[in-house]
């Protein structure tokens, strides 16, 4: 079956939040400031099962999913996840299964992961040197581990792509440095823009860097062509190096929306549905899955979900938009 919302996108790409703690305090997702130590995290009762991810996963696929993406919080914490993948990647219709890190862990278990059945790794760093990169990450790493997590990865024989967040008058001068580091390695980096994500990183709009100026801030010391996408709904603009080394993806949420071809749904650590990223309410889901409801039941619901479904948060933002709440990025993992 292949579903579609009001706006006739379908269902084929499903991220799903392990955890919602993470070793990191990331000012774009979870500051320091906000998620201190008398922050109450989710108790391991209200997280979701092994086997009921994997319940949810295979009622998914049965609606288009294709492609699953794990996420937090930082997955890396959740001691189940070598199973998590491994069962994932079991299920008939799935095609790829990534994973969303940090990467200040992955050294460590990169190989297993691999041999679970990860296809694919993506790995946040917002700069290469520690004064920046700390500040960004509310002083919880050093630049190394992760660069050693992103070569371990590599090494085992994942498909390795790296995120930058920019954020302008913090970390807008550290581009030039990534885009060289990488190219030299032969990995893609992808630049995101700022977001208005969740309630609590502070955002406005003096603080992005947008799509236009990065890429006239590349295209001046490497020359740049676009790439045509990989397929319908990537979320990155794909543009190659004129001298043949590689390529950089830009995710532009807020200059150029890309919501026309969003078909992603995320489904939070306790078990809630959430349509966007920016969404003010969600769909729980835990309680269905604990009080015997059946396959037929819980995929009624997900149908009629998904049928309903009109967001395009990025296209209208600042138009009419509802002051209500947005999730925060710590529960569905961006």
């Amino acid at each position: 079956m292949q579903i579609q919302d009001q706006y006739s996108r379908g269902l084929r790409d499903l991220r799903i939040s392990v955890t919602d703690r993470c070793n990191f305090r990331c000012r774009y997702c979870m500051p320091e400031e906000i998620f201190d130590n008398n922050y109450a995290f989710l108790p391991k009762e209200h997280i979701l099962s092994v086997d009921e991810i994997i319940r949810l996963a295979r009622l998914f696929t049965a609606l288009g999913v294709q492609k699953i993406r794990i996420t937090g919080g930082e997955p890396l914490l959740r001691k189940e996840l070598p199973e998590i993948i491994e069962r994932v990647s079991q299920i008939p219709q799935i095609e790829d299964v990534a994973l969303t890190t940090n990467g200040s862990l992955l050294a460590k278990h990169a190989q297993l992961l691999k041999n679970s059945g990860l296809m694919r790794v993506a790995v946040s760093l917002d700069a290469l040197d520690d004064g920046t990169f700390m500040k960004m990450n509310g002083g919880r790493s050093h630049v190394q581990p992760v660069l050693n997590g992103i070569e371990a990865a590599a090494e085992a024989g994942l498909k390795v792509k790296v995120n930058m967040v920019v954020q302008k008058g913090v970390n807008d001068e550290s581009i030039l440095s990534m885009v060289e580091y990488f190219r030299d390695r032969g990995h893609i980096l992808r630049l995101i823009e700022f977001m208005d994500v969740g309630n609590t990183n502070g955002w406005n709009w003096d603080q992005v860097v947008s799509k236009k100026e990065m890429l006239e801030r590349i295209h001046s010391e490497w020359p740049l062509e676009p790439v045509d996408s990989n397929y319908s709904g990537e979320v990155a603009s794909r543009y190659r190096f004129l001298d043949g080394k590689g390529e950089i993806g830009i995710i532009s949420s807020v200059s150029d929306a890309f919501c026309s071809t969003c078909t992603r749904a995320r489904l939070s650590a306790e078990g809630t549905l959430y349509t966007c990223l920016f969404a003010t309410k969600g769909y729980a889901l835990l309680p269905m899955l604990r009080s015997g409801a059946s396959d037929e039941e819980i995929t009624t619901y997900l149908v009629d979900i998904w049928y309903n479904r009109h967001d395009r948060y990025s296209i209208d933002r600042g138009k009419n938009q509802s002051d209500g709440s947005k999730v925060e990025m710590s529960r569905i993992g961006g």
